[in-house]
């Protein structure tokens, strides 16, 4: 492909090295692409919250697609532009649904304010089954009704003793069209967002406020909630540590997040 217009990243496991930094050669390449007046924007599924420790590490990033495509984060204004959410009758629907395959699994939510932390919003709550995939849990805990009582961007679904891959074999066929369900953990952690929507539609916003073209569009990722993405970009790269899904629909397949594998392909133009 040409130069591309807009370069569209996830963060863990593709942005960022395995010691969860941001390299000095990546770096380099996106401030140069940004000089050169190319779109840029971080597309995770990570929420707000945990994007402005990212953003300080590049020191040239604005917007971030949170929640797999549930929301617009900008940076520097620390503003939630805005957020698709998963209504309390939908959520509830889900709950059933979901306990109803694994019994014993835990949940928990994601929500979201008008900022990426606010005093009177509980952005992260799980009931007490549920056990945090990382170690730096910042969770509060609460019953399901309560948990289930507000509209949310996400809803986690942590079954520890499976894989995701199994999880989401398993509740695909039970949530049918109901929600889009994806995982970038292979611990035993699936995300539930509204039907729809993805980080190729959250993208697509992205792009279409730029004005460029779906083609004009480079996207880097490594798990399945990366699929519809690098399925939907001009240029669909997959990092050479990516899950075996990825590898079948990218267009490209660069390197590890150990070797600098994004930089290596936006070197070529920048």
């Amino acid at each position: 492909m040409q130069a591309p217009r807009l370069v569209a990243t996830d963060v863990d496991g593709t942005l960022l090295d395995p010691s969860e930094k941001v390299t000095p050669r990546a770096a380099a390449v996106i401030g140069r692409l940004v000089a050169a007046g190319t779109g840029f924007v971080l597309v995770t599924g990570r929420p707000p919250r945990w994007i402005p420790s990212v953003a300080a590490q590049l020191g040239v990033a604005r917007l971030a697609v949170c929640a797999n495509g549930g929301v617009l984060y900008d940076v520097v204004a620390d503003e939630i532009v805005w957020a698709r959410t998963l209504d309390v009758a939908l959520l509830g629907e889900l709950a059933a649904a979901v306990t109803g395959t694994f019994p014993e699994c835990g949940l928990a939510v994601e929500r979201v304010g008008e900022r990426a932390l606010e005093g009177n919003v509980a952005n992260f709550v799980a009931e007490p089954a549920y056990k945090h995939a990382w170690p730096d849990a910042d969770h509060g805990v609460t019953e399901r009704a309560e948990l289930l009582g507000l509209p949310a961007v996400k809803m986690l679904v942590r079954c520890a003793e499976l894989s995701s891959d199994a999880m989401v074999a398993a509740l695909s066929p039970v949530l049918g069209g109901a929600a889009d369900i994806t995982f970038s953990s292979p611990r035993g952690l699936v995300e539930i967002s509204p039907p729809r929507v993805t980080k190729a539609t959250g993208l697509a916003e992205v792009a279409s406020t730029f004005g460029v073209e779906q083609a004009d569009v480079i996207a880097f990722g490594d798990m399945p909630n990366d699929l519809e993405m690098l399925r939907w970009a001009g240029h669909g790269v997959a990092m050479g540590n990516a899950h075996p899904a990825l590898l079948d629909v990218a267009d490209e397949v660069t390197s590890s997040n150990a070797e600098d594998g994004l930089a290596l392909v936006l070197e070529r133009w920048f």
